[in-house]
């Protein structure tokens, strides 16, 4: 018997925890996060194969009576690798580790301003929100509209006016529903060979995505999130400290939650932790000093109006010769420098030819150009709707940076709902959450953003490289994307375009069609395939 090989009892033991017992390649299973966590923090110390690590650090003996779920999990120790994990973060300040296990959060109930802030973290997590173009935000629970109450303004004297304003918002949107949808259909009526049931679909979903507009940032929406520990860490350390009570409630209640899940990871999240009152005094400070700074040296506002919604800032003139540079960098043994010098050599003609046949190589938009794509970027001043933020805002590779919300810079009045003889209602509303808002604001900056519709514009800047432009504007230019992130996206690659015309045609799969009913092509799909699947 090889002297690693398993003797019968130890793959008795192991079976409930490994897919394979014998094959190089296996997942872990129905181990606690703490468990997994410690159990690779410890292989990448150790000599051992994973499995006779589990065997030898953390499974006890297994208690009499056969291997049930139940009697696997007497069998391990938590405790031991709990005690680990906490060793390794605090004795060595090996942060990584935290990424080794992770969890599964539902957060029911959140705002639209608080799923920004669960948003902002970027790596290591991965969120998914309640859709307001398939689902109706019209309905109602306990006789009210589902926006969330703040509490500092329904303790304050604003709080009839919040609360009034946020229902006659839902009371329009519910409103203006079956009129929209009898427009889109009046427009756009259905052809023979289209299937009812895509149909209907796609009309409501145009209908929604025009009226989303109506709905203010406090509107209650449920999300979920997977995240590794180191993850979840930072983001209940910044939304304990992002100053709104919902913030610091739901920090508590997913603390609370992840506590029972993954404690190790996230202990330093805790307010009573003594590494917690250092990150809130940087982050007190860092406000202040950066305050300070715009009070000093930032520029007059000025009035909103006329400005283009997209805006390139930022490009390097030289973007081409370091693609190029960073194509050949892995196929040869240059220095950088010199491959860079190399490719400013190369002519007009010949770099159009290299572009293109590299553009020629794409037949789908998921194939992706190598990452030599990443050593150019762009940076776009953006204004845009809300709604339309919210999406774009999903995307992680890139750095994304925002305004506060507010009725400052306009609103966008949807085409659907003008042509529908609803402008004057619609601007109404828009009128009384701006009055509401400027009312407001002065006493609660924070919390009047709550009051803000969707349709309302916010500014804010993206800084991205070329790959990740690439992904983004294909993603979002297809003919089911929202009609207003299609624009916008539409217009930085023309943006691009202008400056980088090479580089531009690598975007292969940019869609700058425009389909006025454009989740019809999908539901059809959908439609034909739940078909086939039935006979």
């Amino acid at each position: 018997m090889p002297e690693d090989a398993l003797t019968e009892a130890e793959r008795t033991r192991l079976a409930p925890y490994v897919t394979d017992l014998d094959g190089p390649v296996f997942v872990l299973t129905d181990l606690p996060e703490v468990v997994k966590g410690a159990l690779f923090s410890r292989y990448s110390r150790s000599t051992l194969g994973l499995r006779r690590l589990l065997l030898k650090e953390f499974l006890q003996e297994q208690p009499p009576g056969g291997a049930t779920p139940q009697r696997a999990a007497a069998g391990l120790s938590v405790d031991r690798a709990q005690d680990f994990y906490d060793r390794i973060l605090d004795g060595f300040g090996d942060d990584s580790i935290g990424e080794l296990g992770g969890a599964h959060v539902a957060i029911e109930n959140v705002s639209m301003i608080a799923t920004k802030i669960l948003e902002d973290a970027r790596i290591g997590g991965s969120p998914l929100e309640k859709s307001t173009r398939y689902v109706s935000f019209a309905e109602r629970q306990g006789g009210d509209y589902l926006f969330y109450k703040e509490p500092r303004l329904m303790e304050s004297t604003h709080a009839e006016r919040y609360a009034e304003t946020c229902r006659a918002l839902f009371a329009g949107y519910a409103e203006m529903i079956e009129p929209v949808c009898r427009y889109i259909e009046s427009v756009f009526p259905r052809e023979p060979d289209t299937r009812e049931g895509a149909y209907r679909r796609s009309v409501r979903a145009k209908a929604f995505d025009a009226l989303r507009g109506l709905l203010p940032a406090s509107t209650v929406t449920n999300m979920g999130i997977f995240g590794n520990g180191r993850f979840f860490e930072s983001l209940l350390i910044r939304l304990s400290l992002c100053g709104l009570a919902e913030g610091e409630r739901l920090a508590e209640a997913m603390r609370r939650e992840l506590g029972k899940v993954v404690p190790s990871f996230i202990r330093r999240a805790d307010p009573a932790h003594p590494h917690f009152d250092g990150f809130r005094k940087f982050e007190r400070e860092l406000a202040r000093t950066v305050d300070a700074l715009g009070e000093r040296h930032g520029p007059a506002v000025l009035p909103a109006g006329g400005e283009p919604p997209v805006r390139l800032v930022e490009y390097d003139p030289d973007a081409e010769a370091k693609v190029l540079a960073g194509l050949l960098f892995p196929v040869t043994g240059a220095p950088l420098g010199e491959l860079r010098a190399a490719a400013e050599e190369i002519g007009a003609e010949a770099r159009e030819r290299i572009f293109a046949e590299l553009a020629a190589l794409r037949t789908n938009r998921r194939h992706k150009l190598p990452r030599a794509l990443e050593t150019v970027a762009y940076a776009f001043d953006l204004v845009g709707d809300f709604g339309m933020y919210r999406d774009l805002h999903r995307h992680r590779m890139m750095t994304q940076v925002r305004q506060p919300l507010s009725t400052r810079l306009g609103f966008e009045m949807p085409e659907e709902v003008s042509e529908a003889g609803l402008a004057p209602r619609y601007e109404a509303l828009m009128v009384q959450a701006a009055e509401a808002y400027e009312a407001i604001a002065p006493e609660f900056p924070a919390e009047a953003q709550y009051l803000v519709p969707m349709a309302y514009r916010i500014r804010w800047y993206v800084q991205i490289n070329l790959r990740a432009l690439m992904w983004m504007v294909e993603l979002r230019s297809s003919p089911q994307g929202h009609p207003a992130y299609r624009r916008m996206v539409q217009a930085m690659y023309r943006e691009v375009e202008a400056v980088h015309p090479n580089l531009a045609r690598l975007i292969r799969f940019v869609d700058l069609q425009d389909y006025p009913l454009g989740r019809l092509g999908a539901e059809q799909r959908q439609e034909d395939k739940r078909r086939g699947a039935d006979g």
